[in-house]
Order: C-alpha cells, then sequence, then structure tokens
C-alpha cells in the first residue's frame, strides 16, 4: 500500500465517520426535536411559530336613507381601542369647533342648555367630577312655570361611563341611580328621555294625554324633528344617530321619538337615550360634519352647543 492511497483511505475513513456520528447525533436530534437533519454545515433550527396580532375593531360610519328622514350611525365598537366620553365648556360652539378644538375622531352634540344665558340644564361628569350642575341655573330652577317638574327635571336619566376593575362598561340610568358595586363613576351626560328598553317620554319629557288625545307634549316628542341619541347594545357597543331632514322635504321631515326608538331597536341596541335635538343635532366623523335640522330653504342650521359626547383621538 502506497503512502499516497493510503493517506487517501485513512482521509475516506475519517469522512465516513464524520458521517456517521453526525447520522447518530441527528438521529438522536430528530427523535427529541422532531425535526430532520440533512448536512452537518446546516444544524437543526428550532422555528418558532408565526403569529399575527388581529387588528381593533374600526368605527363604522352607515348611512340610513329613511322616507322622511337620512339617518347618520356611528358604531363604536366595545371590544376596540375608542372610548366615548363628554365634554362641556363655559362658552357654546358648534360641533364642528368642537371637533376642531379637541382633535377627537368624532363628536355628537350633547344635553341640554339654556342658550339665553349658556348654562347647562343637565348634569355632566368627567372624569369623576361633577362639571355642569342645572341646580346652578338660575333661569331654570327659579322659573315658576317649571316648579312642579324640577325634581324630575334633575333626576333625568343619563349616559354613563363606570370604571369596573380593569374594565370600561357603559349604562343609561336615572341621575340618582346608584353606582353598581365595585364600579366608579368616571363620566355622565344627561339628557333624556329614554328610548329603550322603553319610553320615559311621561316621566321625563311631560308627555301627556286625556281620552287618547296628547294635550301636552313639552319637547316635541311626537312630531317629527332631527334627532340625535346614543345607545348601547348588548356585547356594551355603543351606538351615535343622527337623523338628519331631508333638504327636498325642508319642513315637517325628520323622525319622532317613537320613530326613532324603533330604528334603534333594528340596529340591536338595547338601551337608548335620547339627546338634545332639533337645531342642536349635529354629527362630527373623520374631517365631516353632518347637520340635522334645515331652514325652510333646505340650508342646514349650525346651532352652537354646550356640551358634546366625542371619541378622543389615541
Amino acid at each position: 500500500m502506497t503512502p499516497g492511497f493510503a493517506f487517501s483511505l485513512l482521509k475516506l475513513q475519517l469522512i465516513t465517520w464524520r458521517r456517521s456520528l453526525h447520522s447518530s447525533i441527528c438521529g438522536w436530534v430528530a427523535l427529541l426535536l422532531t425535526t430532520s437533519c440533512t448536512s452537518p454545515t446546516k444544524p437543526p433550527l428550532a422555528v418558532a411559530p408565526s403569529i399575527v396580532a388581529q387588528p381593533s375593531p374600526a368605527i363604522a360610519d352607515t348611512t340610513y336613507t329613511l322616507p322622511h328622514s337620512v339617518v347618520h350611525v356611528l358604531t363604536i365598537p366595545a371590544a376596540g381601542r375608542y372610548t366615548v366620553v363628554p365634554m362641556v365648556s363655559d362658552r357654546l360652539a358648534s360641533v364642528e369647533s368642537w371637533a376642531q378644538r379637541s382633535g377627537a375622531i368624532a363628536v355628537i352634540n350633547g344635553g341640554f342648555f339654556d342658550p339665553q344665558n349658556a348654562k347647562s340644564t343637565s348634569y355632566i361628569v368627567t372624569q369623576g367630577k361633577q362639571v355642569a350642575d342645572p341646580r346652578q341655573n338660575e333661569r331654570l330652577i327659579n322659573n315658576p312655570d317649571l316648579a312642579p317638574y324640577i325634581d324630575k327635571i334633575l333626576n333625568r336619566s343619563e349616559f354613563r361611563q363606570y370604571q369596573c376593575g380593569q374594565g370600561i362598561r357603559y349604562d343609561i340610568t336615572q341621575h340618582q341611580s346608584p353606582v353598581p358595586t365595585g364600579c366608579k363613576l368616571v363620566h355622565a351626560l344627561a339628557a333624556g328621555p329614554q328610548l329603550l328598553p322603553q319610553s320615559t317620554a311621561v316621566a321625563e319629557g311631560f308627555l301627556d294625554s286625556a281620552n287618547g288625545v296628547i294635550i301636552r307634549d313639552a319637547i316635541g316628542s311626537q312630531q317629527p324633528n332631527a334627532r340625535s341619541a346614543v345607545g348601547i347594545t348588548g356585547d356594551g357597543t355603543v351606538v351615535w344617530v343622527m337623523a338628519a331632514q331631508k333638504p327636498d322635504q325642508p319642513t315637517g321631515s325628520g323622525l319622532t321619538l317613537p320613530e326613532l326608538a324603533e330604528f334603534m331597536r333594528s340596529l340591536s341596541v338595547e338601551r337608548a337615550l335620547n339627546l338634545d335635538g332639533g337645531s342642536s343635532a349635529a354629527l362630527y366623523y373623520q374631517g365631516k360634519t353632518v347637520y340635522g335640522k334645515l331652514d325652510a330653504e333646505g340650508r342646514p342650521v349650525k346651532r352652537q352647543v354646550k356640551s358634546v359626547l366625542l371619541v378622543p383621538r389615541l
């Protein structure tokens, strides 16, 4: 055997031994890691499964054309990153101005107010602090015509946001209703009457009838008009509705409160609260503002308001 041949044989044996050893090791690795080995220069790699983050549900903007109204609906998902909060100001401003000042994603007009003195007639709470108190409105409290109804006015229904543990929860209930055990009242805005699950137009809107004929309708609940409302579905989704008058029917169009309630029921809303309507009805979303009330020529009425509900920009 020549030295060269012996060297080649030894080299071949070493290569064979290395491959055999690698094969044995790979067999054990494959058994333990349930993977495969093919080459000593490419060791097996453990590949982690890919995780695809699911996007948060988005706000949905939908418009419905009804026989006597164009209804704008904003759906704010319960499982999303959005929240709905009230805001109040010392001075009145249009919904469009509210949006520009706050930088909010969405804004809808809020509670009742007196346009003569620019004071709220609705309770409003923000960040756990009461920031509007109708008892401080002398034109409301000292009005003799309202004296028989003042206790009910001060206990109108409100849209609430609670902090319950690590989560938030929305509700619609009367102002004097207790806060649920284990929860803290963070935000509230009063308006009324409730539309769902039942109408409180008699107790809160002072609707009265005799022999089937309406003899008092203080807030015009049975007349078609521009309307705004906030609702809550079974899973906690918040729904805003703004029912506008139609340009080809500038007078006499819109929705009555019973019609508004039935429309919101069709959207699977379980609890709903009427907000200030008529000339106050307006909705802003992502740079566009729609106003509910029209003048006799079909032009939008841009009334300034005292308070709003809004979705802050993150």
